[in-house]
């Protein structure tokens, strides 16, 4: 049997794969018009952590999905995540300059390019998945399930709630509903994604992976909270303190922080429990889990 990677060599290579694919699939700034085109590679190249590519991945091997299946599963919900990022830091949103330690697009270019790059960046996404080989079936589901996380249902809806609530004091139901839509669709289509780049799935192992995304998905945006109110924009490759500074509600406003930090060790433990279906098989996922909880920036 051959002895399985080291956790953070796989987390290179994947993100190195991921990243080569990307490069592949964004239009080349030789082509017209170039400088959207340069915009669009300048969001979605050369930084962040690619949790939902690796979490895609993590899932695609419990299912045998080969590389270049999960490469593109992985980099459209990349792009979908990345198109996200360029509106949400417009003035119209979250009025952000910082990203992954650089400028924000419409800093780095201007308003309208960043418009414009985030709404091509989603149609990117799809026009990946839909050009992969495979299942048609297969696929339609893939772009269905991408779709409606991103959507009013998913992703978007989360982020009308979020703004809808800024000086309001949600409970903490609210607040996880509101975070299961704007955070934890996405991760869960990253999972569900990879899972369906490889062979059939069964009910409970749907089931178990919804379970998983759901605890991480929760766990990633309180760890967010957690490092917004404790750690310096250098770490996080962000403006910190944002999220006090224009009162929205969080986790730390409404537990504080300690009992944050508590809850993302049980939802960690919730996404461990989710995966004993799978055995040593998950590994990569609990691994993932725990990156995400453990996380410094």
């Amino acid at each position: 049997m051959t002895a399985m990677q080291p956790f953070g060599d796989w987390m290179k290579t994947v993100q190195l794969t991921v990243e080569n694919g990307l490069a592949s699939y964004l239009p080349a700034v030789t082509e017209v018009p170039a400088r959207l085109h340069d915009a669009m590679r300048y969001a979605a190249l050369g930084g962040g952590k690619r949790v939902r590519p690796l979490l895609a991945f993590a899932a695609g091997q419990l299912f045998d999905a080969d590389s270049e299946a999960l490469t593109r599963a992985a980099a459209a919900v990349e792009l979908i995540h990345a198109y996200s990022l360029v509106h949400d830091d417009m003035p119209c949103m979250d009025d952000d300059a910082l990203r992954r330690g650089k400028p924000t697009v419409h800093v780095e270019y201007d308003e309208a390019t960043a418009l414009l790059v985030g709404d091509a960046l989603q149609a990117q996404a799809f026009l990946v998945l839909a050009e992969g080989e495979g299942d048609a079936a297969r696929k339609l589901d893939m772009i269905r399930l991408l779709a409606r996380a991103a959507g009013s249902a998913g992703m978007c809806g989360g982020q009308a709630i979020d703004l809808a609530s800024v000086g309001l004091t949600l409970s903490l139901a609210e607040l996880e509903q509101m975070h299961r839509l704007k955070t934890g669709a996405l991760l869960r289509a990253s999972v569900l994604l990879g899972a369906l780049s490889g062979k059939a799935l069964a009910e409970s192992e749907i089931s178990a992976l919804d379970a998983y995304a759901d605890a991480i998905g929760l766990a990633f945006q309180v760890v967010d909270d957690v490092l917004d109110t404790t750690a310096d924009s250098a770490t996080l490759g962000k403006t910190a303190g944002k999220d006090a500074a224009d009162n929205k509600p969080t986790y730390v406003s409404i537990l504080g922080l300690e009992q944050s930090r508590n809850l993302t060790e049980k939802l960690r433990n919730d996404a461990h429990r989710a995966l004993v279906p799978f055995g040593d098989k998950a590994r990569r996922l609990r691994e993932l889990a725990d990156l995400i909880v453990q996380r410094k920036a």
